[in-house]
């Protein structure tokens, strides 16, 4: 091994890693592309993130500010069922979410006399279709223009100190998050909100349950508020989904790591055991590596993630493997084939692990470097890369 081979090494690595950054770059446009037209269609077919609120209760009172006064609810009964409905489209996927949802409102009236008690029910966004609605007030049902869009209210007579029950529900659909809001209401009383999941991946990014069980698919969850003041909204995220794109754009841009690392091992093993790869040998390896990233990046729009992956890797490993059998052997291509897996696919696979990469490819560098100095600690680095001796001359006839 000598520098100028050790340069040429250098710059081949150097001109793939350039390749694999066009094609990350292009796999992210890709995505950009797909997520900014089939987003638009998903939202449009299963509506935006919902968030329910609270239904406000008021009598009207003449000389304040407002007109009238508000009534906070007494108790409050709602069971939701969340069925989780991922969709695909493109390289991406959406966290689609159908939910059916059924609440049970009590308003009282507060005032010493008789008083219309109005109350008003909004449901979560205008961009998002409801079926199976019903909306009844002490009974009966309502009888107003229903939208999205705006409110709608109800009114009831009621005597001091008596009760008028709101029992409102219906189905929809979301994406990413559904949430219930207790709008400006800062106490909450008798209030509990039960829901279901068929999905067992829960993240509340504010209030968490107050009590909890598993179930066969997912989860029974219960947030009781028998005298809640400042209480926060309830709030769940949908399970996460690897997205083809975002995950294969990341493994791509951080392939030239992995090669670095297989590149060093493989130079070090051919100090060691006096194996002579000329640089054109590590272009063909280099563009066994790459064919990895690039068969990836095309065979996730057709296929799943996972399967994508070991497509890919086991078409990767097979063209190296397959090389330097032909060039150097079965033993010297075991060897390679070991370091091909552990860096070019298992650093590639720790980015299906969310929050685990970094600690894996940290790992792996310690353990490499461990190895690479106990093994080559004893070799005389002046004699390995000493340039050859220049053959004398053929004699002159």
């Amino acid at each position: 091994m000598t520098p100028l081979r050790l340069f040429a090494i250098v710059f081949i690595t150097a001109s793939t890693c350039i390749a694999w950054f066009i094609l990350g770059g292009a796999l992210t446009a890709r995505t950009a592309q797909s997520g900014s037209t089939a987003g638009l269609s998903v939202r449009e077919g299963w509506g935006p993130p919902l968030t329910q609120t609270q239904p406000v209760a008021w009598h009207e009172a003449p000389g304040t500010k407002t007109a009238r006064k508000a009534i906070r609810a007494s108790g409050g009964n709602v069971r939701v069922e969340l069925a989780w409905e991922p969709r695909r489209k493109g390289l991406l996927w959406y966290r689609a979410y159908g939910v059916r949802f059924h609440g049970e409102y009590t308003f009282t009236n507060p005032a010493p006399i008789p008083q219309t008690i109005y109350v008003q029910f909004a449901l979560p966004s205008a961009q998002a279709s409801y079926s199976e609605f019903d909306l009844r007030l002490n009974g009966r049902p309502t009888t107003a223009h229903v939208s999205g869009g705006e409110p709608v209210t109800e009114a009831v007579n009621l005597e001091p100190g008596a009760s008028a029950t709101l029992v409102v529900s219906y189905k929809t659909r979301g994406l990413d998050q559904w949430a219930y809001s207790f709008g400006n209401e800062f106490r909450v009383q008798n209030f509990q909100l039960e829901m279901t999941t068929d999905f067992a991946e829960v993240d509340f990014p504010t209030a968490s349950p107050t009590k909890r069980q598993r179930t066969t698919d997912g989860w029974s969850l219960l947030w009781n508020y028998p005298d809640e003041i400042g209480a926060r909204p309830v709030t769940i995220n949908m399970p996460n989904v690897l997205n083809p794109g975002p995950v294969a754009s990341r493994i791509t841009f951080f392939a030239p790591v992995s090669l670095i690392f297989f590149f060093g091992v493989l130079v070090v093993l051919c100090l060691m055991k006096g194996v002579d790869l000329h640089p054109m040998n590590f272009f063909f390896l280099a563009a066994g590596c790459f064919a990895f990233q690039l068969l990836f990046a095309y065979l996730v729009d057709l296929l799943p993630l996972g399967i994508s992956f070991g497509i890919s890797a086991a078409v990767s490993l097979a063209l190296v493997s397959g090389y330097l059998v032909l060039a150097r052997g079965w033993k010297f291509a075991r060897t390679a084939a070991l370091a091909q897996f552990t860096y070019m696919v298992l650093f590639s696979y720790s980015f299906f692990f969310d929050g685990l990469t970094g600690l894996t490819i940290t790992i792996g560098a310690i353990v490499t470097l461990a190895i690479l100095m106990a093994a080559t600690a004893r070799i005389n680095w002046s004699d390995r890369f000493k340039p050859r001796a220049t053959p004398p001359p053929f004699p002159a006839v």
